[in-house]
């Protein structure tokens, strides 16, 4: 049978649930076509669970295999881009990999905003707040169209990562850095799971609304205009409430947002940096158990290896304007042979 003939197996199975033929079937398709996009397609999402099931480690490497495979054949597909972006980063955890995947993807996607915003999440959870802001900044700079839901987040993570850029160098704290005093403030906390903001946010609220209600009883009397009254000061203290928990979820969480950041270090650079003591805490299983699974196979992995952080380790970032030299390259060739080729690194 020809390759389209498989495809069109795979595609028929994929559709009715059964993902061990559609896999084999997009397999065959690929073994006779290695260049056949859509084959690969099915492949990537043969190899992702149905919703409801587990992705394991295996799972999100076929996926990313297949979807490297797409990108190679055709770099203009973004979505998988995408794809391949979030299953480092989010399901395997290979945060560094992330980064140069995205100033890559830039490389065929100049104009588009999303490696900007997933490279400064990345980058924010890295605590490189100055080169998060500059990828951010850099989207306004340019004047790239944003859809109106990016629009949010790309907001939102700007205030963060300028906020935080402000603080003083010494105390971001850095997973390498073997005597920062986040880790002693790591310590202190590891005993305990970190505070919910809702709870936080009940914390604030309850009293004083509870005292709302009783001094209105007491002194605004009836009528629509102690009503509005009442009403005005709740949403008030509802509003107040809401961005001090948030403020505060900050400031009491920090050790824990510290020790995610030492886990994500680790799971990226396959380097171990945490002391027995902090990763049998209820703090590192509190956040260990809520991390994907092929996230913590991975990490398993690198805890039995037990790989020390070199003492020549240097952080590996991209050349975040890679890109500009790559474009000028291709119009160079283009004026000299009217092609635009893709070459895999």
């Amino acid at each position: 049978m020809s390759a389209e003939t498989h495809y069109l197996n795979a595609l028929e199975a994929l559709d009715e649930g059964d993902r061990v033929k559609a896999l084999e079937e997009a397999k065959l398709a690929t073994s006779l076509d290695p260049e056949h996009t859509e084959a690969w397609s099915i492949y990537v999402e043969a190899t992702v669970p149905a919703r409801g099931e587990q992705m394991t480690m295996l799972d999100a490497a076929q996926a990313l295999a297949g979807v490297k495979k797409i990108v190679a054949i055709d770099p203009s597909r973004l979505d998988m881009w995408v794809r391949g972006g979030r299953l480092m980063a989010d399901d395997l955890g290979l945060l560094h990999d992330a980064l140069h995947w995205w100033q890559k993807c830039r490389n065929f996607t100049p104009d588009e905003a999303t490696p900007l915003v997933e490279m400064a999440s990345i980058l924010a959870d890295m605590g490189e707040y100055e080169e998060a802001q500059r990828r951010l900044e850099s989207i306004l700079e340019e004047n790239m169209d944003v859809p109106t839901s990016q629009f949010t987040r790309i907001n939102g993570l700007l205030n963060l990562v300028r906020a935080a850029a402000l603080q003083d160098s010494k105390e971001i704290f850095r997973p390498y850095e073997k005597h920062h005093n986040g880790w002693e403030a790591i310590r202190q906390k590891m005993k305990k799971p970190p505070m919910s903001e809702n709870f936080i946010f009940l914390m604030i609220s309850v009293p004083l609304l509870l005292g709302v209600i009783y001094f209105s009883q007491q002194f605004a009397g009836q009528g629509w205009g102690s009503f509005c009254l009442t009403s005005l000061v709740i949403l008030f203290i509802v509003l107040f409430s809401m961005r001090t928990a948030k403020r505060w979820f900050q400031l009491i969480n920090r050790p824990a947002f510290n020790l995610l950041r030492a886990m994500n270090f680790e799971a990226s650079t396959g380097h171990t940096v945490l002391q027995e003591d902090i990763r049998t805490s209820v703090l590192y299983m509190y956040i260990m158990q809520r991390k994907p699974r092929p996230w913590q196979e991975r990490t398993l992995k690198i805890i039995d290896r037990g790989s020390g952080l070199p003492k020549n380790w240097k952080q590996r970032l991209p050349d975040f304007e890679a890109h500009l030299s790559y474009v000028e390259d291709l119009d160079e060739e283009d004026e000299d042979e009217g092609l635009r080729p893709y070459e895999e690194e």
